[in-house]
């Protein structure tokens, strides 16, 4: 009776997502290879989770580096940068309370585009939207996850032949919650937008929309029960303990080289081959297999407000390279003329950081001219940890520019 206790107690308590007390989110500024030296030193001592770059290996003397540290080391932490004259800031005081701000309410029984909805509900609207709209929107199903979860893809036009089609998806990420909000978003637009919006309409008219709500399901899953902050996949790694793969590191596109790890306990680790991951594996292979119609492939990140295109594997300069900066300032300014929000645009490898099997980088290389990163909002204030106030303004801001690609796709490809 008791050890049937005991073990229901344990149970109760290993079930309780992780808590992010006293951990801190410090923004930081190294002047020179003296400074880069320390963070890397910090980063093996105390097992800081960097947010960007997303690998120590990516911190560079005259680029800000956003880090989270553990409870029992912040303060620590904060007394070395003090000591050592690296400056700083304070992003985030106590994690834990701007992921209890994040959400308005734990209590979540309806599918909202204004909240972030957990897998089980994603799930259930993509049926729910596709059963309530079958001459605009189809359900099929991408593939399985690693733990057996379906992987749903909803196709977005009216049906027609030889159409061409802009590939969207979202969520390979598991703590970058805006990017599914997103994609949710978007497919709800189109609806409600056909009949009543020119613009759209003739998109949908002339274009399919094939959009992966959540690619890497299980990680996603695992931050609602777990652990907020993961990111990788959920996968086992042979010979380690530690879990799981970066889906964005796991393209064959210069694989496992510049940015990403081959150490399976990295948060940037490329995985034990090229399309390793089921879920990455599942989405090349639906688009090999489309390559003729696919014209735009777009994947939806957070944070940093960037628009990027290849190549992030290496400096190589694209050979579409000056239609890609074109079209990407345009979709910029678009997104820009709502809100304000200012967003960097360029190749990935310049423009952010080295970060090679990276599935954009892929997609082009695949034969898909106009592939693009999208990086939503923010700049690092609250970055993963976005509230859920700035779901709807992001959502529309970057619909703006995913229509403006579409629109240049439609009358050039």
């Amino acid at each position: 009776m008791w050890t049937v206790l005991i073990f229901a107690i344990i149970a109760a308590v290993s079930a309780e997502p992780r808590a992010f007390y006293g951990e801190k989110v410090f923004r930081v500024f190294p002047q020179d290879n003296n400074h880069v030296q320390i963070i890397k030193s910090l980063a093996e001592n105390a097992k800081l989770d960097f947010w960007f770059p997303d690998s120590v290996d990516l911190v560079t003397a005259g680029r800000n580096v956003d880090f989270r540290t553990e409870s029992h080391v912040s303060y620590d932490v904060q007394a070395l940068l003090q000591q050592s004259e690296i400056p700083f800031e304070v992003m985030i005081d106590d994690l834990q309370d701007a992921l209890e701000k994040q959400r308005d309410s734990n209590i979540r029984a309806v599918h909202s585009y204004e909240k972030y909805n957990d897998l089980d509900t994603i799930n259930a609207w993509s049926a729910n939207i596709a059963a309530q709209n079958p001459g605009l929107v189809s359900r099929s199903q991408l593939g399985t996850s690693y733990e057996g979860r379906p992987i749903y893809l909803l196709k977005v036009g009216k049906s027609g032949t030889n159409k061409r089609a802009i590939f969207i998806d979202c969520g390979f990420h598991a703590r970058e919650w805006i990017s599914p909000a997103f994609c949710q978003w978007f497919v709800k637009e189109a609806v409600n937008s056909y009949g009543r919006d020119a613009q759209f309409t003739n998109l949908l008219n002339n274009l399919d929309f094939y959009v992966l709500p959540v690619l890497n399901v299980d990680g996603y899953v695992y931050t609602w029960t777990t652990n907020r902050m993961w990111r990788k996949t959920r996968s086992v790694n042979k010979n380690s303990s530690c879990i799981g793969t970066d889906p964005n590191r796991n393209f064959n596109a210069g694989w496992c080289t510049a940015g990403a790890s081959s150490r399976a306990c990295d948060d940037t680790f490329c995985g034990s081959a090229p399309e390793s991951e089921r879920e990455t594996k599942a989405l090349a292979d639906f688009i090999r297999a489309r390559i003729p119609s696919i014209k735009a492939y777009l994947t939806v990140h957070s944070y940093s407000q960037m628009l990027l295109f290849p190549y992030s594997y290496s400096y190589a300069v694209a050979k579409d390279h000056t239609e890609l900066n074109n079209v990407a300032r345009g979709a910029v300014s678009a997104l820009t003329a709502l809100y304000g929000t200012k967003y960097t645009y360029g190749a990935g490898g310049t423009t952010i950081y080295l970060a090679a099997g990276g599935s954009d980088d892929w997609a082009y290389d695949a034969g898909v001219k106009y592939s693009f990163t999208f990086e939503l909002r923010d700049t690092g204030r609250y970055g993963f940890a976005l509230p859920e106030s700035q779901i709807k303004p992001t959502s529309e801001e970057t619909l703006l520019a995913v229509k403006y690609i579409a629109n240049h796709v439609l009358n050039n490809s």
